[in-house]
């Protein structure tokens, strides 16, 4: 049997999943989580940097975001500095770094999809 399927339920902090999939993609699903992990997959960054990379999404969205990523233990957030301005920086802690193979898969796929099927577009 699978180790996914050997019970009925799966538990991670207080939260329940019917399967481990399920589990995987509430912590790195939706809209922008992956993509803030694929951002920070190789090094920290700061917020502006992030916005930088990533400008469709909004201030607030990046920030609620990061905030569920840090608190799933995904990423860390690190303050430097007492007083404005503070550096504030984001990274992948080692629980974010194992979904490294995640992400590289993701954008394998997605650039074989855009190859295949849709084109690059320079800005």
């Amino acid at each position: 049997m699978k180790t996914e399927c050997q019970m009925d339920l799966i538990k991670l902090q207080g939260k329940i999943y019917p399967c481990t999939v399920s589990l995987v993609m509430d912590l790195m699903g939706g809209k922008w989580k992956a993509v803030i992990l694929y951002h920070l997959k190789d090094n920290s960054k700061r917020y502006n940097q992030l916005r930088k990379e990533m400008p469709a999404v909004t201030e607030r969205t990046l920030s609620l975001q990061l905030r569920q990523l840090e608190e799933d233990g995904l990423i860390f957030r690190k303050v430097e500095g007492e007083k404005p301005p503070i550096k504030v920086t984001y990274g992948l802690t080692e629980f974010g770094k194992s979904f490294r193979k995640v992400l590289d898969s993701i954008t394998e796929l997605g650039n074989s999809i855009t190859l295949n099927k849709g084109e690059f577009i320079n800005k």
